[in-house]
C-alpha cells in the first residue's frame, strides 16, 4: 500500500492510492485506516514529504569502514532541512563539494523503544526514498555532521510511503543525474540491516510515529552542481526527483 501526503485546497492531506486515485484518510498511523470520502485523481496529485517527523536520524556504518569500536552510530539531521519532492535543493556555495546520497528511509509507525530482533519490523509504518544531501568536505572539520548537512532543502523525502516492501535489505537504489545513471547499488551493500539499525537507535532513543531513520548510502553518493536534476530511484517504492539550485 502506498500512503502519500498531498497538497489540496484545504491543506495537506494523507491519502492511499487505489487504481490510479488517491483516497484521503484521516490518520496514516491509526489501525484500521479511516477514509474521509474525498479523493484526488493521480493526475492532479501534488506530493509533499509524506510525513512531518519530529526526529530525522542518519546512520553511520562503521563496521568494515574504520576502527571505531561500535558497528553503528547515529546522528541527528535537522527537520528544518526537510524538502518535498520537486523542491529545489539549495547548494551551499564555497563550502566544498555537494553530494546527493540516495538512501532508503524507514518511517516509524508506532512508538519504538528498546526494540528486539523479533519485534522491530512491527514498529515500521513503511519505507520511502530520501536524498541525504551533504557538503562532503565539511566532514573534515565537523565530525558531528552539522555543517555539511544543514543546508536549505538538504533532506528531500518521498514521494510516498510504501508499506509492503518484501525485504528492505534487498532493494536496489539508483542515482540518476540529468537523465544519466551515476550510481547503481542497493541496501544489500550496507554493513548493517534495517533491524540492526533500529535496535541500535532505540536502545538509546525512543522514536515516535512519523520519525524517520535514513539507513545509509551504499555507494550512492554523487557530486552535483547547480542546475542538475536528480532522481533517486528505489526498487519497490518509486522515484524522488529534485533539482539543484
Amino acid at each position: 500500500m502506498r500512503i502519500a501526503r498531498i497538497k489540496t485546497a484545504e491543506g495537506a492531506r494523507h491519502a492511499v492510492e487505489r487504481s490510479g486515485t488517491w483516497h484521503h484518510i484521516a490518520d496514516p498511523f491509526e489501525e484500521p485506516l479511516t477514509y474521509t470520502g474525498h479523493t484526488t485523481p493521480a493526475a492532479d496529485a501534488v506530493f509533499l514529504a509524506p510525513v512531518r517527523p519530529a526526529v530525522v536520524l542518519g546512520i553511520g556504518h562503521n563496521r568494515t569502514l574504520n576502527d571505531h569500536p561500535l558497528p553503528i552510530q547515529a546522528w541527528h539531521k535537522s527537520v528544518h532541512t526537510l524538502a518535498n519532492p520537486g523542491d529545489p535543493v539549495v547548494a551551499a556555495r564555497d563550502r566544498g563539494t555537494v553530494n546527493v546520497e540516495g538512501e532508503l528511509a524507514v518511517v516509524i509507525g508506532k512508538q519504538a523503544k528498546e526494540l528486539t530482533a523479533e519485534n522491530a519490523l512491527e514498529h515500521i509504518l513503511g519505507y520511502t526514498c530520501v536524498n541525504d544531501v551533504t557538503n562532503v568536505d565539511q566532514g573534515l572539520v565537523d565530525e558531528r555532521n552539522f555543517q555539511g548537512k544543514a543546508g536549505v532543502n538538504y533532506t528531500p523525502l518521498g514521494p510516498w510511503i510504501e508499506t509492503d516492501l518484501p525485504d528492505p535489505d534487498l532493494v536496489g537504489i539508483d542515482v540518476i543525474v540529468n537523465g544519466v545513471a551515476q550510481a547503481n547499488s542497493g541496501t544489500s551493500n550496507l554493513p548493517s540491516s534495517v533491524v540492526e539499525c533500529l535496535l541500535y537507535v532505540t536502545s538509546w532513543l525512543t522514536l515516535e510515529p512519523g520519525d524517520v531513520l535514513m539507513t545509509g548510502a551504499p555507494g550512492t553518493a554523487v557530486a552535483v552542481l547547480p542546475g542538475d536534476q536528480v532522481d533517486i530511484v528505489i526498487e519497490g517504492i518509486g522515484t524522488l526527483s529534485n533539482s539543484v539550485a
